[in-house]
């Protein structure tokens, strides 16, 4: 009995191996062949170049520069301390680091794994004449963005980086994916979709060593799209020279056109130190100083005297005050129950005297006279309380309060000492450099807001057309007249606040403010246009915490002398 259980038992087994050797051979024999192909066959990516941003002249101010990058195609784990072992003395690494690198970034035995990138031309053929005895190792070109100039106009420029999970999941619709290399900030974010370069890449087939045996086939990256910019290279040079280490922003612009000349916000930072992965940068994120925010374009301050511009313009405008409109400066003025100061005694002033010694005093009265929602509205119509326009990400709108505004969100009554301060650019009054640029060029252009751009070409077409869109204001002649003289008076009178800049080759025009921001030091501005009888460039320098805008004066002055004595002007 117990001879024929055995015997059934074992008929019974081979009747069950011989059911599963047949479904490996002929049910599911197509399947294993495909998974045995695929797990011989090795797909080694090759990414293009990222377009270039030139200024624009055609001068690169960024590119992609070539390097190599140490890769094991982990077919066979087993021989990975072999190979590692090989490497190592010519990257002048441990192979325990390597192993550290490789697991840290090994996801499938298909993926090929970058043990060590940028490495120099002379390892990178060191390596290759070892290959055929170190399995599956290889060297993989790789383009990496290049910033030849450090650190300048990083702001504009940006920074490439890999993409975050936010990104990830707004622009995997469009082809990105994990670890996508993307721009962050400036150029490299706003057109990231024409400057991001096609993959390529070359399929191989492998032996069970991992080592090539042949190349099935190739398909060739595609470069990106080139970006060429209104900035000039010379322009831009020489203002962040000038500018050096001070905190602030310089906007340069042309008043007719709108294209950005030149745009600096300080302090900086390099963009290649996060292609570097630099230590560095986590202290860019920490740092009080913010160094990654555009200060142009994404941070707002008080306008201080810079403002009286637009308090004169309304009352002129609404004939509350004309040329021979006069208020006695004492050095301070009694307005409700409280004392507004000057920062000096003028005697009488009228608007040339007000705006050539910028006497709060005589703006306190002409702001009492226009009225604060009349002041606000003609703000918001020098493009004040709302973005520019302007293409790059990040900017921000500023703010110009209005009796109607604190009455909504404070449910606080108007009063004449908030009109008081509106009129100085005090109290609540916020607002960016890039718009206070603009507003000067309404004056320098007489009559005409434009929309600041910044791109110029993209892959060869212009595309400064779709940008470029001015609006004319509905001002009397008589009224931008008057404030162009009064800006030249700033600068050409001796007691005019900004005298200094009268010394240059070429007239300039423009008005200084001291914006007081406690508990700290006041900020300092400059804005103005030159030359003044046909202007080319409108210029704005701000100055944070540095005191009196007569220190964004004298930066005015370094930037411009430098032009002229550089044929620039």
């Amino acid at each position: 009995m117990r001879p024929k259980i055995a015997i059934f038992l074992i008929t019974c087994m081979f009747i069950f191996l011989s059911f599963g050797l047949l479904n490996l051979e002929l049910i599911q024999g197509k399947m294993n062949r495909d998974l045995s192909y695929k797990n011989c066959i090795r797909l080694l990516s090759q990414t293009g170049c990222r377009g270039k941003i030139l200024d624009r002249e055609g001068s690169v101010m960024v590119d992609s520069k070539l390097s190599y990058n140490v890769v094991i195609l982990p077919q066979d784990l087993r021989e990975l301390d072999k190979t590692l072992m090989s490497v190592s003395p010519i990257l002048g690494k441990s192979p325990e680091e390597l192993k550290k690198r490789f697991r840290r970034d090994y996801y499938v035995p298909s993926v090929p794994v970058a043990i060590d990138k940028n490495v120099d031309i002379k390892k990178a053929i060191a390596i290759e004449q070892i290959k055929q005895d170190t399995p599956g190792v290889i060297i993989q070109p790789e383009a990496v963005r290049g910033y030849p100039y450090g650190k300048l106009a990083g702001h504009v420029m940006g920074y490439v980086n890999e993409i975050d999970r936010w990104r990830l999941t707004k622009l995997e619709d469009y082809g990105y994916k994990t670890k996508d290399i993307v721009g962050f900030g400036g150029v490299e974010e706003k057109y990231d979709y024409y400057l991001r370069q096609e993959e390529g890449g070359t399929s191989v087939e492998v032996d069970h060593r991992g080592r090539i045996v042949r190349v099935l086939g190739f398909q060739p990256p595609h470069n990106g799209k080139d970006v060429k910019l209104t900035l000039n290279l010379k322009i831009q040079k020489i203002v962040e020279e000038s500018l050096g280490d001070r905190k602030g922003s310089v906007v340069m612009m042309d008043p007719y056109t709108g294209e950005i000349i030149a745009m600096v916000s300080s302090p900086g930072f390099k963009p290649g130190d996060f292609v570097e992965k630099s230590p560095s940068v986590g202290n860019l994120f920490s740092s009080s100083s913010a160094p990654l925010i555009n200060r142009a374009i994404s941070a707002a301050f008080p306008a201080g005297s810079v403002f009286k511009v637009i308090v004169a313009t309304a009352a002129l405008e609404t004939n509350k005050i004309n040329l021979n409109t006069t208020f006695v400066c004492s050095g301070s003025t009694r307005i409700g129950r409280g004392e507004f100061n000057c920062w000096n005694s003028h005697g009488a002033q009228n608007l040339l005297g007000g705006i050539t010694h910028s006497c709060n005093v005589f703006f306190y009265r002409t702001g009492l006279l226009v009225g604060a929602q009349a002041i606000h509205d003609y703000a918001v119509k020098l493009g004040f309380s709302h973005a520019t326009g302007f293409e790059l990400p990040y900017e921000i709108s500023g703010f110009i309060p209005s009796p109607l505004w604190r009455k909504l969100n404070k449910f606080k009554n108007w009063f004449d000492g908030d009109t008081a301060n509106l009129s100085i650019g005090q109290g609540d009054v916020l607002v960016t450099p890039i718009q206070m640029v603009r507003m000067m060029a309404v004056f320098a252009n007489e009559g005409y807001l434009v929309t600041p751009f910044i791109t110029k070409e993209i892959d060869g077409k212009d595309v400064s057309a779709y940008e470029r869109r001015a609006v004319h204001l509905p001002f009397k002649e008589s009224t931008i007249k008057t404030i162009r003289n009064c800006l030249r008076s700033v600068v050409a009178d001796p007691s005019g606040t900004a005298n200094i800049l009268s010394s240059l080759s070429v007239s300039a025009a423009g008005k200084t403010g001291t914006a007081q921001a406690p508990p700290g030091q006041p900020h300092g501005w400059f804005v103005g246009f030159f030359p003044f009888e046909e202007p080319r460039f409108v210029i704005c320098v701000f100055l944070e915490r540095a005191g009196m805008g007569y220190y964004s004066s004298v930066v005015a002055k370094q930037i411009i002398g430098k032009m002229i004595s550089e044929g620039l002007i």
